[in-house]
């Protein structure tokens, strides 16, 4: 039987050498979720021998790696808020970037002592769950046009104990939404312009397209959601979406004609712009 140190040196080697960008990181998660370790355990207990059945597991999900399946599907999990969120192929990986966005919609809701707002195309449900863990006077209502997406949704809602507060609808944007009135839309849309999907990082091609197809500028979904969402918010109230690289002024104009006003555009940690906020 080989030791932890040993199995992970192999591994690392394995993904090395296939063109994996981390691989020491790779295979440290992902032999840290085979046995059920946190990661810290695979340094203090580094000479402990492996069975079988565990390296052959690890080296199954090693291999998958190698055909660029996301750590995130292979483990079932991604961190996002600080919070361990289920995944799975139907949904996009939740990402850093997004928390900022999740943060400002937080913060003006706890501000207003609380309210109701929408998550359109919720995914993973990764944003309408942080908001309500962390504002509990918040409800939600969370959108997706996939079934098999909301079905993830809900198991995190219900993960995290906010199921109560949260109620899911399938179909197109505001399509399942007609008559209902938000102190808060907030939206993570898809915004890859279409001629650039097949360049993105074979990784991230493994994602659900449906949640990348931006159209053929990207653009599409914010036109679609912005020119509607004065008609499903409260006076006062506020949509925020996240803009990918080189979006946001074209997002903010689309706000502005609309007749949103305090129109703002906040960058992530990386100095990017990446959302776009306003009021009605």
């Amino acid at each position: 039987m080989k030791t932890v140190a040993e199995v992970l040196k192999s591994a690392t080697a394995r993904l090395e050498d296939g063109g994996i960008e981390t691989p020491r990181l790779d295979a440290e998660i992902l032999l840290a979720h085979v046995l059920g370790w946190r990661r810290l355990n695979l340094y203090i207990d580094d000479r402990k021998k492996l069975p079988l059945e565990s390296i052959l597991r690890f080296n199954d999900l090693i291999t998958r790696r190698l055909e660029k399946f996301p750590v995130a599907y292979l483990t079932g999990a991604r961190e996002f808020m600080g919070l361990a969120f289920a995944v799975n192929e139907s949904v996009l990986i939740p990402r850093p970037e997004t928390e900022i966005l999740t943060e400002l919609v937080g913060e003006f809701l706890r501000a207003r002592g609380g309210g109701v707002f929408a998550d359109l195309g919720t995914g993973s449900g990764a944003i309408c769950v942080s908001i309500l863990k962390f504002v509990k006077s918040s409800r939600a209502v969370a959108v997706d046009i996939s079934e098999e997406a909301l079905a993830v949704a809900k198991f995190n809602a219900e993960k995290f104990h906010v199921d109560d507060r949260v109620n899911f609808f399938c179909g197109d944007l505001f399509a399942p939404l007609t008559g209902k009135i938000f102190d808060a839309i907030v939206s993570n849309p898809p915004y890859i312009p279409r001629g650039a999907l097949e360049s993105l990082q074979a990784e991230v091609r493994r994602e659900p397209r449906t949640a990348l197809d931006g159209g053929e500028d990207g653009l599409n979904f914010y036109r679609r959601i912005i020119s509607d969402a004065p008609k499903f918010l409260v006076d006062g109230g506020a949509l925020a979406v996240e803009v990918g690289v080189n979006q946001s002024s074209a997002v903010k104009k689309f706000f502005e004609a609309a007749g949103f006003v305090d129109v703002k555009i906040f960058k992530d940690l990386a100095g990017l712009e990446r959302v776009v906020i306003g009021r009605i």
